[in-house]
């Protein structure tokens, strides 16, 4: 017997031998499964193989997609300032030299003017506000706090061309969607808060009139200050009657729903709002085509701000709720019921209403002098009831007002005309007054004092 048996190579293949007729006939031994599956999963995977290509979408366009442009336009509304630093290629932003989208900031002070307050503008670039874009720069880096000077628009061509020569010069101007007219100031002042809210993201909003005297240092370091409420409206607080005669200047077309006396608001030349507060407002509507801003159609960019800014909650109940406001005919009291309808913490600060520097003030102007009141100056032959001249005279003496720098109007009572005379808001002759604040150092060159000694 020989010691090794023969073996094929393994790769080599061994003949076998098959019956035809079984291999033919033979059929598999096991049961096919059904080639139909259910209609829930199909949906579930279809599903979750759209969200899969979305997700690889949105990722690659990201990667290719260039440099964010900057938020400094909303519908007709245009911050000029960002406007031209970012068509410049100067930019103004983050630590990568590129433009912030909504930068943050402290404060945004908003300058209410007009096309026929040229000589207002002229004398603030002249004392306490800068007149180039960079020492507007500078300011805003200094003191955390965003200055511009704030214009709807106007019918008059003429007008409209002459602020566009002052806007390609001085580039400091926020240009809002809005009529520019006297009769419409509570519509600005909504429309202004609306693209503030837009444009920039601040802890505070600041309205604040042409014909002040203001100190940016100290403005700073009050809203720098600690506070407990989120909900803060900030001003010089005040009451004072209705005016219900229509003659007069003030007269309150719904003062039948306020009673005699107004509730506690703040003066108009100038006060703050909480960026929460401004968030609701930015929700807000009115019986006026505002309402149309593009960048505010649904609400849908004000509903993402705020739901990063203040929370998924908040911003849920906001979205749905885009409540509608009342009009009153004065802007300072539309403000001020607004302010009592969501429930803010009211906080009067009479530095920002002295009616002199001194080494607190913060903003300076003619108070009670041209405070907005009314003084009838009554013929002796001529004799009116009680009813006619009680808010008139009321109102003279609830403000202790003496009749200094007051501008002439008529009021017509019977059958007779009187003069009466008009207390105007914010500076007296703004213009030359505020170039001689600015001449005083106890004005302009008095140190900055820290938030404790207010």
């Amino acid at each position: 017997m020989p010691l090794f048996s023969h073996r094929h190579p393994s790769s080599l293949p061994i003949p076998t031998t098959t019956n035809p007729k079984t291999s033919k006939s033979s059929k598999p031994n096991f049961i096919s499964p059904s080639t139909r599956y259910p209609l829930p999963l199909l949906v579930f995977s279809l599903i979750s193989l759209l969200i899969g290509l979305s997700g690889t979408i949105f990722a690659l366009s990201a990667i290719r997609r260039p440099k964010s442009v900057p938020v400094f336009r909303c519908g007709r509304s245009e911050d000029t300032f960002r406007a031209f630093y970012s068509g410049s290629g100067s930019a103004r932003g983050d630590d990568n030299g590129t433009l912030i989208d909504r930068p943050k900031l402290l404060g945004f002070v908003g300058i209410q003017t007009g096309f026929d307050t040229g000589d207002r503008r002229a004398a603030l670039r002249s004392t306490w506000f800068p007149s180039d874009p960079d020492g507007l720069l500078r300011l805003e880096q200094a003191t955390g706090l965003a200055f511009r000077f704030v214009i709807g628009h106007s019918k008059d061509a003429k007008k409209m061309a002459q602020l566009e020569i002052e806007v390609d010069k001085y580039r400091d101007f926020m240009l809002i969607d809005v009529e520019e007219e006297y009769l419409k100031l509570p519509y600005k002042t909504l429309a202004f808060f609306k693209a503030a809210f837009k444009l920039f993201e601040a802890d505070y909003y600041v309205k604040a009139d042409d014909d002040i005297y203001l100190r940016p240092d100290r403005l700073a370091t009050l809203l720098a200050k600690e506070r407990t409420h989120s909900l803060t409206y900030i001003g010089c607080m005040k009451k004072g009657p209705v005016i219900t005669d229509p003659k007069m200047k003030w007269f309150e077309k719904s003062g039948h729903l306020i009673g005699n006396e107004y509730f506690l608001h703040a003066y108009g030349p100038i006060y703050v709002l909480s960026a929460e507060v401004v968030a609701f407002l930015a929700f807000a509507r009115n019986n006026s085509q505002l309402n149309n801003l593009p960048c505010m159609a649904k609400y849908d960019y004000c509903f993402a701000v705020v739901l990063f800014s203040f929370g998924c909650a908040l911003a849920k109940w906001m979205h749905l709720l885009a409540f509608s406001l009342r009009m009153f005919s004065n802007e300072d009291v539309t403000i001020g019921s607004w302010m009592l309808a969501m429930n803010v913490y009211h906080e009067d600060n009479r530095a920002i209403c002295d009616p002199r520097c001194t080494p607190t003030s913060i903003a300076v102007w003619d108070i009670p002098k041209c405070s907005g009141n009314t003084f009838p100056q009554i013929p002796k032959d001529i004799s009116f009831s009680c009813k006619q001249l009680s808010e008139q005279m009321h109102f003279l003496f609830r403000a202790h007002l003496s009749p200094q720098h007051l501008k002439h109007q008529t009021l017509v009572l019977e059958t007779r005309t009187v003069n009466i005379l008009v207390f105007e808001l914010g500076l007296c002759n703004p213009a030359s007054r505020m170039k001689e604040l600015h001449k005083t150092d106890m004005c302009s060159k008095s140190p900055t004092l820290p938030p404790d000694d207010r």
